[in-house]
């Protein structure tokens, strides 16, 4: 299964990282796509269903399994959770076939207030979120949200470096004090020759376990012109193999590489003993610095789903939905001794209703006589009345009602 969504969670990372731009942000395009997911059970075989599956990068029926799967087995080091939320007494409307194939972790219940969805970003963010990504109005009819969130340490802290150890070219080692250094072992780095990215560098800090599932941070960089798509499109592709702690394909050996300076790394030979078996031992650091960041996305547009995801789900609550709201907070922060990461992802299904109030509802019952007048209307197209507008055409007194014909009985 890991193998099977690791493309379309690549493919879809790219589309979201594309609207999202080259600023300093932090997003979860699994939060994003785990949310269309939920909603694959209520498409059918309409537009709405293949643009769905389009974003989903896969067949709708396979993104459903795969979000039960991820959901329903939650992961130890990373909490996650779902919830579909819709206006008192309007839950019940449409097919419930798409809503036994939910995940049995989905919360299904009525829409909270504000401070209810707040309250539900932190406790499943571990309070990494402090508010829900959209904030909620009479016009919402439907909401589907999901979660995500992990707190880790590493398995081997980071020593400590001066900033300047991140390069002389670099901005950052003029403006930090002070950087991390990879420590002398528990850490992975690699020089990794790419056919789009040229060669990049590798840096793999694993969490600390229990020797059970676990989390990998990897950092990527590339020379500098070339544009952030790619880069992550490179870190993405290198993720499937640092899960496994295996060595990333394409890794260069130091001894093919030539001595001296370059903008990401220093190559430097000396004189050592070693047990390597041709006597030429390779060794790996990495200077990174400290980051974290906290960002809100729009994901309203088209190729990220949610338009084809709100279509599914209207038609599946049998709810009348005239626009739709989504959006992502995202936060992450890494540092010496851990890291944490949490996104929360929102969507609405919007009406325009009226403000809430009291409303008294009157039953007109014509049970004895009455008038009756039959009044032509006469509006052009230009929106200007012509002669017979208004004018009544034919009048009438009921004073002998008859029952409804036969004929007139029937559906027609």
């Amino acid at each position: 299964m890991t193998t099977d969504l690791h493309g379309p969670l690549s493919a879809y990372a790219a589309r979201l990282h594309a609207t999202i731009g080259d600023r300093h942000h932090v997003a979860s395009p699994l939060g994003a796509w785990l949310l269309l997911a939920v909603c694959a059970t209520a498409a059918d075989s309409d537009p709405a269903a293949e643009d769905l599956a389009d974003a989903l990068g896969t067949d709708l029926a396979s993104a459903a399994e795969a979000a039960r799967t991820l959901l329903d087995a939650p992961h130890p080091l990373v909490a996650s959770a779902t919830a579909l939320w819709h206006r008192p007494g309007q839950g019940s409307r449409g097919s419930t076939e798409w809503r036994a194939a939910l995940p049995t972790t989905t919360d299904v219940g009525v829409l909270p207030d504000q401070a209810g969805l707040d309250a539900w970003a932190r406790e499943h963010t571990h309070g990494l979120i402090d508010t829900f990504p959209l904030k909620v109005s009479s016009d919402v009819v439907f909401a589907l949200a999901s979660a995500l969130a992990t707190q880790i340490s590493w398995a081997t802290p980071f020593d400590l470096t001066d900033a300047h150890a991140l390069g002389a070219g670099s901005a950052w080692a003029r403006g930090l004090r002070r950087a991390l250094r990879s420590p002398s072992h528990g850490h992975r780095c690699a020089i990794v020759s790419d056919t789009r990215a040229g060669d990049v560098i590798v840096h793999a800090a694993p969490a600390q376990t229990d020797n059970g599932p676990g989390l990998v941070v990897l950092s990527v960089a590339a020379a500098p012109q070339v544009p952030p798509a790619e880069v992550l499109a490179v870190a993405y592709n290198l993720s499937a193999g640092a899960a496994d702690g295996a060595q990333p394909a394409g890794s260069r050996s130091l001894f093919d590489l030539p001595l001296g300076e370059t903008p990401l790394w220093t190559l430097s030979e000396e004189r050592v003993r070693t047990r390597a078996r041709d006597g030429r031992e390779e060794r790996h650091t990495a200077t990174l610095p400290c980051w974290s960041a906290r960002s809100e996305h729009d994901l309203t547009a088209a190729a990220l789903g949610f338009p084809a995801a709100t279509a599914a789900l209207a038609k599946a609550l049998s709810q009348p939905v005239l626009g739709f709201e989504a959006r992502q907070a995202a936060m992450a922060r890494y540092g010496r001794y851990g890291f944490e990461a949490a996104a929360v992802t929102g969507m609405f299904g919007l009406v325009s209703l009226p403000p809430e109030g009291v409303a008294r509802t009157a039953e007109l019952r014509f049970g004895h006589p009455y008038a009756v007048v039959a009044v032509a209307t006469d509006t052009r197209a230009d929106g200007a009345t012509g002669p017979w507008h208004g004018v009544p055409v034919f009048s009438a007194w009921v004073a002998e009602p008859e029952d409804v014909p036969e004929d007139d009985a029937s559906e027609r």
